[in-house]
């Protein structure tokens, strides 16, 4: 039985990309890594633990106090959140700030946190 050049070169071809989608599919995000701390939930979580935080003190923190007592505070997940930095922080609080046009500092958020 003879093959022609041409099937070979098929075969070459069909094997070269299964091979080829095989050692890319690990590289395709299929599912939330455990340390995602980009979505909706990781963001409302967030918002959480700062608005006990503000809630505990007795007076309004700035930037850099707050996101020190958000990493000591007993619900801050160290493990998940560990690239939460003051950067993260300064883009929560600009979302925050967003989603209630009526708040424009953190003492804005303190204050009616404590009505």
């Amino acid at each position: 039985m003879d093959i022609s050049l041409s099937t070979w070169m098929m075969v070459a071809f069909v094997t070269g990309t299964v091979l080829s989608i095989w050692k890319v599919y690990p590289f395709m995000k299929n599912h939330t890594l455990e340390d995602d701390d980009r979505g909706e939930d990781s963001h409302e979580y967030l918002v959480d633990i700062m608005h006990k935080v503000l809630a505990d003190a007795q007076e309004t923190p700035d930037a850099k106090e707050l996101h020190e007592k958000m990493l000591q505070h007993k619900e801050f997940d160290k493990e998940k959140y560990w690239r939460f930095n003051l950067n993260k922080l300064n883009q929560l609080l600009f979302k925050h700030y967003a989603k209630h046009p009526h708040l424009n500092f953190i003492e804005d958020i303190h204050t009616e946190l404590k009505k």
